[in-house]
């Protein structure tokens, strides 16, 4: 089989970006960068190079964005005596908190424009310009009691419509909504990684989406409900079984319908990958062939962390997308109960979703009704 390139679909963005800026300065990425570029966009001998499409890309969004926004309020500025200004803040706030995810940046690729929200318009609370540089009290907005209008509205944009759709503001119990706002208006909605994070989270994207390819190539025309678009899955549920060690998690039980079930079994539970190629190719052993189809298949493991070992296992998984549910908060109970866990704390149910039969299925709303009846609890579940 032919390596895999660096030039596919997948890294079409990350390449263009390079390419735009090594047409804009050469010196501004990598020689082995510019060895490949310079061989782009020019005939054989040529002195005439491409040229940026950045500029006329951004006036074209200018446009639509202008063409959407419609008539802005015109208000009339109050005087720094007019309380009304301080409520109109608070509301402006809400608004970021409410309503901010439908602008947040969720589209790479930029193939659509963001919906414009009036109510995210200071003019819409009557605020101007002239209200920017005054000093308002921030309310619940994590960070200085007071701030300038200026730096309240940097705050909630950064935060809320940024590269994180955060919609709780339904959730009805005010300290669940305080614990997320604490863990997102400190930082902005950035968690500052650090470069060892940086780079393991890569590596985790690098090998889910390198299974993938290598099945597509290898494996062509067989079913296998690839995880493609939704690679960071892997990451999540790598740094979740971390966070459970650190916490004292002894077990954690997976239900999970196909979609991305053969990339969690091996880059999460740990099953070996020549075992899941035999079963591509059909040289498994007698038993795995008179069983389940392989994306139906379960499997257990100890994973170590670095806080101790935690066992992981995949709960096996008929056709009928959420019925497994209830599988493994059973599972999970009858764990807790063998280990005498009365506070529920050592296993952990683990459910990963589609988005369609999440909401349209009726298993999920009843095993939701028995999350707090006293035979079912588990103490809690992770839903993904």
């Amino acid at each position: 089989m032919q390596p895999s390139s660096y030039l596919y679909s997948g890294n079409a963005a990350f390449i263009e970006g390079l390419y735009e800026s090594y047409l804009d300065d050469r010196n501004s990425v990598v020689p082995e960068w510019q060895t490949v570029f310079d061989t782009f966009g020019s005939d054989p001998g040529s002195e005439q190079r491409d040229t940026s499409h950045a500029a006329a890309r951004q006036r074209m969004l200018d446009h639509a964005r202008a063409a959407n926004t419609g008539a802005i309020i015109n208000v009339v500025a109050a005087t720094d005596t007019d309380p009304s200004k301080q409520v109109h803040v608070l509301q402006l706030i809400n608004a970021f908190r409410f309503t901010g995810h439908r602008q947040a940046n969720l589209d790479p690729l930029n193939q659509y424009e963001r919906p414009h929200v009036q109510e995210l318009d200071p003019a819409y609370h009557g605020l101007s310009e002239s209200d920017m540089d005054r000093v308002f009290n921030t309310g619940s907005l994590h960070g200085p009691s007071e701030a300038p209008l200026r730096q309240i509205l940097n705050t909630v944009r950064t935060t809320y419509c940024g590269t994180i759709g955060a919609d709780y503001m339904h959730i009805v119990e005010t300290a669940q909504k305080r614990w997320i706002q604490q863990r997102l208006e400190p930082c902005l909605g950035d968690p500052h990684f650090d470069a060892d994070k940086k780079r393991h989270l890569l590596e985790r994207i690098i090998a889910a989406s390198a299974l993938e390819e290598y099945l597509h190539k290898k494996y062509v025309g067989q079913k296998r409900f690839s995880i493609e678009g939704g690679e960071s899955l892997i990451p999540l549920l790598d740094q979740l079984v971390v966070d459970c060690g650190r916490h004292g998690v002894k077990e954690i039980v997976l239900g999970l319908a196909h979609r991305g079930r053969l990339n969690v079994l091996v880059n999460i539970v740990g099953k070996n990958p020549a075992m899941l190629f035999d079963e591509f190719e059909g040289r498994s052993t007698r038993e795995a062939r008179l069983g389940d189809v392989k994306y139906h298949m379960g499997y257990s493991s100890d994973i170590e962390t670095p806080h101790g070992s935690v066992h992981l296992t995949l709960g096996f998984n008929p056709s009928h997308l959420e019925i497994i549910d209830p599988v493994v908060e059973g599972s999970v109970r009858a764990r807790q109960d063998r280990r005498g866990d009365i506070e529920r704390n050592l296993v952990l149910p683990l459910l990963l979703h589609g988005d369609a039969a999440f909401a349209g299925q009726g298993v999920v709303m009843e095993t939701f009704n028995l999350s707090q009846t006293r035979g079912y609890s588990t103490g809690g579940t992770v839903h993904v």
